[in-house]
């Protein structure tokens, strides 16, 4: 089945990013295993599918915020770190690119919001943002109330305060000043019992002026936006659910057990609306955010229980924290910077600029990638992340400029640790993603965490080296992937390899393959290239399963017999099916397992022109210059094309 036959169509350009990691620690297995694996395996593929000058896979180091701010303060408070802020980030950025180095994620740039080439170019996109967004009259000052430590005489940024998180349902181990772990939107009073990580003291709440974006002002055009996101074939349907539950309206949750001093002060609520519901409390709904608000504040002060609804509340901008990225001065408030989430929102664009005049493009040509029909671009997120890289990044992109892409989200379910969700603010620390290399091969980690269906739910990641309760007999789930690799890929790579070597001379005969061959590369190619296009990255990898596990079935069926009979054309012909087979196999394998595919490509002696999905139809010779003089690269005895590790070796033999 040729290109032009199948179905599929794919942009002439896109941009991928990784998310941003912050700048406080290394990366830990959730980030390669939930996210960069993803985002590689989808940009290698898109290389080889459009070409790798149509493909730019940006992603960075978030240097600044809260969170780096209190970890860097532990840490040199312990003892265990001398430096400044900016070496802090420089430091672990250096140990996060190297890991993503060592699990061969290609990315184009990983930049850093706040060093080296990009820093400037991110602070000049900040700005030209915050100002866009002023001039269309999308954003607005607003005195909110922020915690104050009394004891240490000093505000306290968002991670300096932890507390318990008031959206209704939420199963988030902290809240912070104004967000939980889970991205939940809240207004500081609202935080449930809220204590200093400063002096372990109550904090209180002055006022202070901040930048906020009118998102609730965005509702009716988001509600359209996700109408047209639900259509997207590589939209999760819970990522849908997840912001319509945010265009939610403004809405209150009280415990039924307090109905008699609710009657007691309904009347001098705003106006609202009363659901009754199934559960142990009922519902409040209001028309405007204002109205919940002063509802709220009613409601506790007559000391009612009360959750709050997800709903679109105003999405700060800015902060007092010196380290930040600055917004420019405006109406005479200066010395303000960026609050770090809205800044990373945009950062992929300033990373993807940075990579381009790295490239000698002219300084607007960003905008081919990101405000092009022509071009699309991939977000891959945990779902954490959906609120900001939903409707909060929609919002403020469209508010800035029309032009502006709106991004395609591929968000993934949770990556958990042993039956337990990791997060190394929570109890459950996760392992560091450098320690796996130890007991695998990173071709062996990324097939594991291309199968896993986080698209579809939360996976638990259960590496036997690393649990305790694993039987000491039992299979390692991990390898169950990167077996098909090493045993049964190889096994039909080495055969093909060693017998062309003995029977042709190592040249690959030009025998006219069989149609039936033809037949099921050609629907492996269709079906693995239609998976991708969608981004199932899961239902790709088990096309490429099926297809490589009926390559050995097809060489067991015809070359034992050819082979003890001798007949030289019959090798000839099982090693020109075999062969086209292995071609296809390492073509849908080459994203997920990089290191392997391109040590095939280096015994076959063909050029880089290999992978390019314009003649993934072709057979070998295709490629080959003098097809019946070309030698391929002689393979020793036991040379492995997907090795096992060291230590899987030591332990299993």
């Amino acid at each position: 089945m040729s290109q032009s036959e199948r179905k599929v169509s794919f942009p002439e350009r896109v941009v991928i990013t990784g998310g941003m990691p912050y700048g406080n620690k290394e990366l830990h297995f959730g980030h390669i295993g939930g996210v960069f694996i993803h985002a590689d395996i989808f940009a290698r593929f898109m290389r080889d599918r459009i070409g790798t000058d149509n493909v730019i896979f940006v992603s960075g180091t978030d240097c600044y915020g809260s969170p780096i701010m209190e970890y860097h303060r532990q840490q040199v408070d312990a003892g265990l770190f001398t430096g400044s802020l900016e070496e802090f980030v420089v430091k672990n950025h250096a140990l996060q690119k190297k890991t993503l180095h060592d699990y061969h994620v290609s990315l184009s740039n990983f930049a850093a919001s706040g060093f080296g080439t990009a820093k400037d170019i991110h602070r000049d996109m900040s700005a030209w943002v915050f100002e866009s967004l002023q001039a269309h009259g999308h954003i607005k000052q607003l005195s909110t109330l922020q915690f104050y430590d009394t004891e240490k005489e000093t505000f306290l940024n968002g991670r300096q305060v932890v507390g318990r998180c008031p959206i209704q349902g939420c199963q988030s181990e902290k809240g912070y000043a104004d967000e939980c772990g889970l991205g939940h939107q809240y207004m500081p009073q609202e935080l449930i019992q809220p204590k200093s990580s400063l002096s372990g003291s109550t904090p209180v709440l002055k006022e202070s002026s901040n930048w906020y974006v009118d998102l609730p002002a965005f509702k009716h055009s988001l509600e359209g936006w996700v109408s047209d996101l639900k259509e997207k074939p590589e939209t999760r349907p819970f990522v849908t659910q997840t912001i319509k539950e945010f265009l939610a309206p403004p809405a209150i949750y009280v415990v039924r057990k307090q109905e008699a001093l609710y009657q007691e002060i309904a009347e001098t609520l705003p106006s609202h609306t009363r659901e009754e519901g199934r559960g142990k409390s009922f519902t409040l709904l209001f028309d405007r955010l204002e109205d919940r608000e002063k509802a709220s504040e009613l409601l506790q002060t007559a000391g009612i229980q009360i959750r709050n609804g997800k709903t679109l509340v105003p999405f700060r901008l800015s902060g007092d924290i010196e380290w930040g990225v600055p917004v420019p001065s405006i109406e005479g408030v200066e010395d303000s910077t960026f609050w770090v989430w809205p800044e990373s929102l945009w950062a992929p664009i300033s990373f993807t600029k940075d990579y381009l005049l790295a490239h000698g493009e002219s300084d607007e040509s960003w905008r081919d990638w990101w405000c092009s029909d022509a071009a699309k671009v991939f977000q891959f997120i945990g779902e954490d992340n959906i609120y900001f890289y939903g409707p909060a990044q929609t919002a403020i992109f469209s508010g800035a400029d029309e032009s502006l892409q709106v991004t395609n989200l591929v968000a993934n379910h949770h990556l958990m640790f042993l039956d337990k969700k990791a997060s190394s603010s929570g109890k459950v620390k996760p392992p560091m993603a450098k320690d796996l290399l130890e007991y695998y091969t990173s071709d062996q980690l990324r097939a594991h965490f291309c199968s896993l269906g986080l698209h579809i739910r939360g996976v638990s990641f259960q590496p036997k080296p690393l649990n305790p309760k694993a039987p000491e007999k039992g299979a390692d789930p991990v390898l169950k992937e990167g077996n098909l690799l090493s045993n049964v890929l190889n096994r039909a790579v080495r055969s093909c390899f060693y017998t062309v070597q003995k029977y042709c001379n190592g040249v690959i005969p030009q025998v006219t393959l069989e149609p039936e061959v033809l037949e099921e590369a050609g629907m492996a190619i269709a079906k693995y290239e239609d998976a991708m296009s969608r981004v199932n990255l899961s239902e790709a990898f088990n096309v490429a399963d099926s297809y490589i596990r009926g390559i050995n079935k097809y060489w067991s069926a015809y070359i034992k017999e050819a082979t003890e009979t001798e007949d030289l054309p019959a090798i000839q012909r099982v090693l020109a099916n075999t062969f086209h087979m292995v071609r296809v196999a390492i073509a849908l394998m080459h994203p997920i397992a990089p290191v392997g595919t391109e040590l095939v490509r280096e015994y076959l002696k063909l050029s880089e022109d290999f992978w390019s999905w314009e003649h993934i139809d072709k057979p070998l010779w295709f490629f080959m210059d003098t097809p019946e003089n070309h030698e391929l690269k002689f393979l020793e005895p036991r040379v492995d094309f997907f090795e096992k590790h060291p230590y899987q070796i030591s332990q299993f033999g």
